[in-house]
């Protein structure tokens, strides 16, 4: 297995990042889309994600998955 490829996902709960390596590639630059920042190596691969205030987008993508409808996701209901 390329050691290049094992994703690493941590979350710092102080500043509500969540942070996700994707490749131990060297970053050339980042862009900010929303409240993510997508960091990119010189040909424009992602290397690595920040997930800003990590909280509320993990709160908002979880409902709309649950109103997807999508069984992994969705609420258990007693």
């Amino acid at each position: 297995m390329n050691k290049d490829k094992k994703t690493k996902i941590s979350y710092d709960s102080e500043s509500d990042v969540l942070r996700v390596e994707i490749s131990k590639q060297p970053i050339d630059y980042a862009k900010e889309m929303g409240n993510i920042v997508v960091h990119f190596t010189k040909k424009g691969l992602p290397v690595y994600l920040e997930v800003l205030q990590a909280k509320r987008f993990l709160t908002k993508t979880k409902k709309v998955l649950e109103k997807a409808r999508i069984p992994e996701f969705a609420e258990k209901t007693a």
